[in-house]
């Protein structure tokens, strides 16, 4: 073990911000096209339905959620500067495919949803990014890096869709490069604005990533990382084997949190438009501003994380987290007597509502772009009589949401990072790429189930039935913390190499 040098701390913490930058940007690729893609859908393909949007929506998830291992097996083994910059690099080519799914003369959707699904396989890398951090950093500096990370994700989820509002100012029509067939337009500048950054990233990686490793002390280590170096270069401080049962917990622990995250942002529209009997655009418009707001909540509680975390300890944290989110949507269930108002069967001027039925197999993001897209002059507000529960179940008061809102908003970037922390923490010098990326795929289908789970239980029971199961899912993850509360210790700390 070597004392660490002035110049190698300086050329370390280089690399993690390169690190937290592939974080933001991957978190960009995903957001700042999630505006348009409706009605670029429609444009492009008149025979893609609201349904096929769900899939396309979806696809990002189902491609992070299979390259997220196989990235992490390959950074293992190989410089991460590899799988970093052939991620990049797909995601840069499906930004361009995206740019150029109008080109065919049929079966564009399927070329928008191959370019979706291929820029979340891109998005993989982030258990790349995660395990260079965990192995990059000491157990003092752990906590603090990993929120920086999950900011930075944040960030690049709320500034996405900024940019795509910037460049609703080009126009529908845009100009066409007729040499190569490129038409640059709304739909297609902020992808292509996408792949730009994705180039530059590429570039900051072969200039500054270099490869790091410290104990979980801050001593300089040999990384099995690192060119023209064997995997034998590891020092004694690996022996011992990970805490699987720790490693399984947190798996599922990360699962609930997203998964009950997922429901959350998805019912937001549906669950506002049948309580408050708002349109579809007074719904879009004011849940993107409240979203909008849990997301500035949530960079700042990233921050306060990391010095509450010093005080406290990473487990109590995490409980205190999925006890406030337990509230949150304890809040949320049905308790007064008045009930919501019940859609008109008649509706004036001889107009007929367009309805979306599968819009709430959607993530909220993608339902700003399922918004009246007719000539009609109304369309039908309140709970449909289609949904029986509508008639018997007491309405969500606005305050009820709300207060939902703030508490979901605190408590999910607080297990957000306090699972990531802990995870890498037990893992310890082993090499993490693989776990990261089995951590970043249960999150993956949690997302993919999310939206699923709610539209059937909600729309066929109602809120009760559907946060009372959430209320359920997670007091069981309660209890699983409990139950592994002691093993969720760093690996050092594990084998007394280190004082808790």
């Amino acid at each position: 073990d070597a004392v660490e040098t002035q110049e190698h701390y300086k050329s370390r913490w280089r690399s993690i911000w390169i690190m937290y930058l592939t974080m933001f940007l991957s978190s960009v690729g995903f957001s700042i096209v999630i505006m348009s893609v409706w009605p670029y859908l429609q444009k492009i393909d008149p025979t893609a339905d609201a349904s096929f949007l769900g899939w396309i929506i979806a696809s990002y998830s189902i491609g992070q959620m299979v390259a997220s291992p196989l990235f992490g097996l390959w950074s293992n083994y190989r410089p991460r500067r590899e799988p970093l910059v052939v991620s990049t690099a797909i995601s840069v080519a499906a930004n361009c495919l995206y740019a150029y799914v109008h080109v065919p003369h049929s079966h564009n959707k399927y070329y928008m949803l191959t370019a979706r699904a291929l820029v979340g396989f891109g998005a993989g890398n982030v258990a790349v990014v995660r395990s260079y951090i965990a192995g990059a950093t000491s157990l003092k500096e752990r906590t603090s890096a990993m929120a920086n990370t999950s900011a930075c994700q944040a960030v690049g989820f709320i500034l996405g869709p900024v940019f795509q509002t910037c460049f609703t100012l080009i126009g529908e029509e845009g100009v066409t490069w007729k040499l190569i067939r490129l038409q640059l337009n709304m739909y297609t500048a902020p992808v292509l604005f996408g792949a730009l950054l994705g180039v530059i990233n590429i570039l900051l990686i072969f200039a500054i990533f270099r490869e790091h490793r410290v104990d979980d002390m801050g001593r300089q280590c040999k990384s099995i990382n690192s060119e023209g170096e064997e995997n034998d270069a590891l020092d004694q401080d690996t022996e011992g084997n990970v805490d699987h049962v720790a490693v399984v917990a947190l798996n599922v622990l990360f699962f609930v949190i997203l998964f009950v995250f997922a429901v959350f942002e998805t019912i937001a529209t549906p669950l506002t438009m049948d309580m408050y009997s708002w349109t579809r655009k007074e719904a879009v418009f004011y849940n993107g501003i409240i979203l909008s707001v849990i997301g500035i909540e949530s960079v700042i509680v990233f921050m306060v994380v990391k010095t509450l975390s010093k005080k406290t300890g990473e487990r109590a944290i995490l409980h205190g987290g999925l006890l406030i989110v337990l509230v949150g949507f304890f809040i949320l269930l049905p308790w007064g007597k008045k009930l919501p108002n019940i859609q008109s069967q008649e509706i004036k001027n001889n107009s007929v509502p367009r309805t979306v039925p599968t819009e709430m197999l959607m993530p909220f993001w993608s339902l700003q772009e399922v918004q009246l897209q007719s000539n009609h002059t109304e369309e039908p507000v309140g709970c449909p009589i289609t949904q029986s529960w509508c008639l018997n179940t007491p309405m969500v008061y606005l305050a009820q949401y709300l207060c939902s809102d703030v508490l979901i908003g605190l408590g999910y970037p607080v297990c957000n990072v306090m699972s990531y922390t802990l995870y890498s923490k037990i893992l310890g010098p082993k090499p993490q790429g693989v776990y990261m990326g089995w951590l970043t795929a249960s999150g993956s289908g949690a997302r993919i189930l999310g939206p699923v789970f709610v539209s059937q239980i909600y729309t066929h029971l109602g809120p009760r039935w559907a946060f009372s199961l959430i209320c359920g899912v997670v007091v069981v993850s309660l209890l699983l913390l409990e139950a592994v509360y002691k093993r969720l210790i760093a690996f050092s700390i594990r084998y007394g190499r280190m004082q808790e």
